[in-house]
């Protein structure tokens, strides 16, 4: 009854449809695409392809195994384990807060890109428009407001009948969308200058500090080491093959990634445009574009719609995390926990919105707060949690307890035992540590 009352997926499909939404974030449409480019075209798809495969499934898998043996939140889980790592879940449900309270700001920016597109697009400068828009005290936060009650209320439905029940609708859709978007800008006179830009293999770029750009888009991209992956899993039934999971999703993640690619960069090159890593390509590159192809405000639209679905399902995974604990652990209800995080995470999204404008010159640490909580994420804990997992798996928990876990003690086979065990003792920890070492400046690439 107790694994009835926290809430379980309904079906397989739902729960990678979900997981797989958790991963597939903003940090496919705007940055791999970026990256590839930069750092060797193919040379750098095929690194980043086998880190995902070293890394991603491992740490996945991981983290799937430690959600479902012990049915708790991320913080339950590391405490029901071993209580000197409850620490390590802290980690996660602080991480959500803190993604939460920047990604709500820019899950409002694509809502306002949306409705800019509905309404005829956006006229003049893209750079003026975008400048204007989000160093504004008011309208931003509306956005925002928007974006973070449409998480919470499909948090507040529950597991089945939230969480997956539109996860199951939005993912589907996002990669009809995404193709639809690629179709379009590789028939585009002049694509092909984006398209060798983008796959073309050239080792000379491919770096340690490509190889190392790589493994932090790899370790991002997959939503790892912020508790989403325990949250999921530890609503999985005993029955579950997680070892499939943890190959489908980074699968699904990855096409994600690489769809994006051909979807942005030949458009961008066909109109002689420079690509651009972050928002600028998203909100001032890409609807210049628009703007100059044929029909470009309806796939303007669809591309928002399904930058959208990518927003909203991996925010709908982060606000889980910090609800999962406080459901758990202090027995909240979930529209309590739903509502009062939400309503606290939004004060940090006023201060991440403000700091694009009136707080804008308000710095800690030599950053304002948006750049201050993505910071503190992706350069600290994020990596900082993703470690300590494989540490904890590897050398505390056991490989042979989380494998008999991943079996359910003979009855699923196991087919990559052996190669899950070396790499979640030692390459994982290893490529993990580097990018923490790295992020944090102790070593250079």
């Amino acid at each position: 009854m107790e694994q009835e009352k926290r809430g379980q997926w309904a079906s397989s499909f739902g729960f990678i449809m979900a997981t797989a939404g958790s991963a597939i974030g903003l940090g496919n449409l705007w940055k791999f695409p970026y990256l590839a480019g930069e750092h060797g075209g193919g040379a750098f798809v095929l690194i980043y392809l086998l880190i995902v495969v070293f890394v991603g499934f491992t740490i996945m898998l991981g983290e799937m195994s430690i959600g479902r043996a012990t049915q708790r939140n991320a913080i339950g889980a590391y405490k029901a384990l071993n209580s000197k790592f409850t620490w390590v879940g802290v980690i996660g449900v602080l991480s959500g807060f803190l993604i939460l309270g920047f990604y709500n700001v820019v899950g409002g920016w694509v809502i306002k890109y949306i409705i800019q597109f509905l309404t005829g697009g956006v006229s003049g400068d893209p750079a003026v428009f975008f400048g204007g828009f989000v160093s504004s005290a008011v309208e931003p936060i509306i956005w925002a407001f928007v974006f973070a009650v449409a998480t919470a209320f499909i948090v507040w439905r529950g597991i089945a009948g939230g969480i997956e029940k539109y996860s199951k609708v939005m993912m589907p859709t996002l990669f009809i969308l995404l193709i639809i978007v690629m179709i379009r800008s590789v028939t585009l006179p002049g694509a092909g200058a984006g398209l060798e830009y983008y796959l073309k293999p050239d080792f000379s770029k491919l770096t340690p500090s490509a190889i190392v750009a790589a493994l932090g888009q790899v370790f991002f991209s997959l939503s790892l080491g912020m508790g989403c992956m325990i949250t999921y899993g530890s609503y999985l039934s005993k029955g579950e093959n997680i070892e499939k999971d943890a190959f489908v999703v980074p699968l699904m993640d990855t096409s994600a990634a690489l769809l994006a690619g051909f979807a942005i960069l030949p458009a961008v090159f066909a109109f002689g445009y420079e690509p651009g890593a972050g928002p600028g390509l998203m909100f001032i590159t890409l609807p210049a574009v628009f703007a100059e192809m044929p029909f470009g405000n309806i796939f303007g639209l669809l591309f928002f719609i399904l930058v959208l679905f990518a927003a909203l399902t991996s925010s709908i995974s982060l606000l889980e995390v910090c609800n999962a604990y406080f459901i758990d652990e202090h027995k909240w209800s979930r529209t309590k926990a739903t509502w009062v995080i939400s309503g606290v995470i939004f004060i940090l999204t006023i201060l991440s919105s403000l700091a694009q404008g009136p707080l804008s010159g308000f710095l800690i640490f030599g950053k304002n707060f948006f750049d201050l909580f993505d910071y503190i994420t992706s350069n600290i804990l994020l990596p900082l949690g993703g470690l300590m997992m494989c540490i904890f798996i590897g050398y505390v928990w056991g490989v042979d307890k989380a494998a008999a876990e991943i079996m359910q003690n003979g009855k699923v086979a196991f087919k990559s035992r052996g190669f899950w065990t070396i790499a979640v003792k030692y390459i994982a920890p290893l490529a993990v540590g580097i990018v923490f070492l790295n992020m944090i400046g102790i070593i250079k690439f």
